[in-house]
């Protein structure tokens, strides 16, 4: 059953998604919409209320979204933050005005005299996120201004009999400390919706949906050893039973025990069908001679599916598998412009976003995407009420080529073998300090056609430098380095240098994300 859904309407904001999770949080489901969807298109999905995001652009900009006034007179509760709050006020006869100054970063609230249901009882003065060069100088008719800031007059605003509200500021931010109360307030008392969107009640609605689907059919997953291939199988698995068969690649491209956590813990959780199969060499063979990151990825995903094609062949010798289970998320879907509910699915090329990356034109499947809903932490929870062990829930996010996009240069067995065990002191070393869950991932990098002097012990060394990635985020969009301990990198450092032959150097990669990207290939 499709749970009341609030949608977020995208007007080019950079905490869209976050938006989407917030509301979640709150225990109300989201999806995101495009800013240009029609009225009429929105209306027809019922939704339960709106939010209307922050955008880059000004309101008197050539080209900047306009929202129709039919918008707030559908009946739908609306809530407009930055962007969408003046589009807003603008819409319903408000006026709008440029700042002269603009008003960034934190930013002082100062609560009116008649706080509304959004700021009643909150400090009358608190700090917010804005980020604005407009302001609302003049509310709509039947509004109540409810706050102000030193640079915006109309800071919030509401009229409740209508289920309209807005707000300046960004309450999304952990930035605006009270603005997750003002979401579950906008929520509960202004939209009037009853939360409900639960671990429990993800995992209910994703099983039936599920089941719905594959009917008697069988259906095949490819797990990579990562939480979303895992929560997927391990859901699939609780819809249709042993009509789910898991087939786990090795390609060789693995960190250090992959393999054997696959087949120890996943099939200790769950009892699921899993058949390994072992094609390092055809791997290496393939890659032979290559550098070119995207040719290397087109390459591994060619061999991937192909090794999958014949497993799924075996697997089918007596009974036709349908279905092809996949652990694409909901950043997956907004990305490439879809979207449904929870248990959602469609019959599709595979993409190359999904999974491994660099798939044939040429392959189709009815897929089952159980996850497709869902943000990675809503993910790592599902997988924790499945009774998944954390050495899968908690696992950092690993790409499905592998080391074979971490190794910049040709990938062979002997650099495979030098990266691996560099990535395993990383991890052992993260792991002791108690940091795994303070980063999002790590990437360990092999610039293996890069030599540098060194001298160890009494003799000169000409090795090759390894690159440590640390990033912090919140779901990949956008990442910042994370601050490690100085001497949690000193023995990563020292600890690389003195086991690993082939490295006599280690660099710390201090990029964000953007201009760089998480991985290096």
């Amino acid at each position: 059953m499709q749970p009341p859904t609030v949608l977020v309407v995208d007007y080019g904001a950079q905490y869209a998604q976050l938006i989407a999770r917030r509301v979640r949080e709150a225990q109300v489901y989201s999806e995101i919409v495009p800013g240009d969807t029609p009225v009429e298109e929105i209306v027809a999905r019922k939704p339960a209320a709106l939010i209307l995001s922050g955008g880059p652009s000004s309101v008197y900009a050539e080209g900047a979204p306009v929202l129709d006034p039919d918008l707030f007179t559908a009946g739908i509760p609306v809530l407009g933050l930055c962007y969408g709050f003046q589009a807003m006020a603008r819409a319903l006869g408000g006026e709008v005005a440029p700042d002269g100054t603009r008003e960034y970063g934190r930013t002082e609230l100062t609560v009116g005299g008649s706080a509304g249901v959004l700021h009643d009882g909150l400090p009358g003065t608190h700090p917010v996120w804005m980020s604005h060069g407009d302001s609302v100088v003049r509310a709509p008719s039947g509004f109540t201004v409810t706050a102000s800031s030193e640079r915006a007059t109309v800071a919030a605003f509401e009229d409740t009999g209508r289920r309209l509200a807005g707000v300046q500021y960004h309450p999304e931010v952990g930035h605006s400390p009270y603005g997750q109360e003002v979401l579950r307030r906008f929520l509960q008392d202004v939209a009037g919706i009853t939360p409900g969107w639960t671990t429990s009640s993800i995992i209910d609605d994703t099983v039936a949906a599920v089941r719905a689907q594959v009917g008697d059919g069988r259906a095949i997953c490819g797990l990579s050893g990562g939480v979303d291939s895992a929560v997927a199988a391990a859901i699939v698995q609780r819809a249709i039973g042993d009509r789910l068969t898991c087939v786990f690649v090795d390609h060789g491209l693995l960190r250090a025990g992959e393999r054997e956590q696959v087949e120890r813990d996943f099939v200790a959780a769950t009892g699921v069908d899993l058949h390994t199969v072992s094609v390092a060499d055809r791997f290496l063979d393939a890659l032979a001679g290559v550098t070119d990151p995207e040719t290397k990825r087109k390459i591994i995903g060619r061999e991937f599916i192909r090794v999958f094609e014949a497993a799924t062949a075996e697997v089918a010798v007596e009974e036709h598998v349908g279905f092809l289970v996949q652990g694409t998320l909901y950043p997956d879907v907004v990305e490439s412009g879809g979207g449904s509910g929870p248990g959602g699915s469609n019959t599709a090329t595979i993409k190359s976003h999904h999974n491994v990356g660099g798939l044939p034109d040429d392959i189709e499947f009815a897929l089952v995407e159980p996850l497709r809903a869902l943000f990675k932490d809503e993910v790592r929870r599902v997988g924790t009420e499945l009774g998944l062990p954390e050495t899968i829930v908690g696992r950092q996010p690993f790409p499905g080529p592998g080391l074979g996009i971490r190794i910049i240069g040709e990938v062979t067995f002997d650099r495979l073998e030098t990266l691996r065990a560099a990535d395993a002191i990383a991890r052992e070393e993260l792991t002791a300090a108690g940091l795994d869950q303070t980063i999002w991932q790590c990437p360990v990098v092999l610039l293996a056609d890069v030599r540098s002097v060194g001298v160890q012990g009494d003799g000169r060394t000409y090795g090759h430098p390894i690159v440590l990635r640390p990033v912090s985020s919140e779901d990949a969009m956008t990442a910042d380095w994370t601050r490690l301990p100085y001497d949690v990198l000193e023995r990563i450092s020292t600890r690389i240098t003195n086991e690993v032959a082939e490295v006599n150097r280690v660099v710390l990669d201090v990029t964000s994300k953007p201009p760089g990207t998480i991985e290096w290939e």
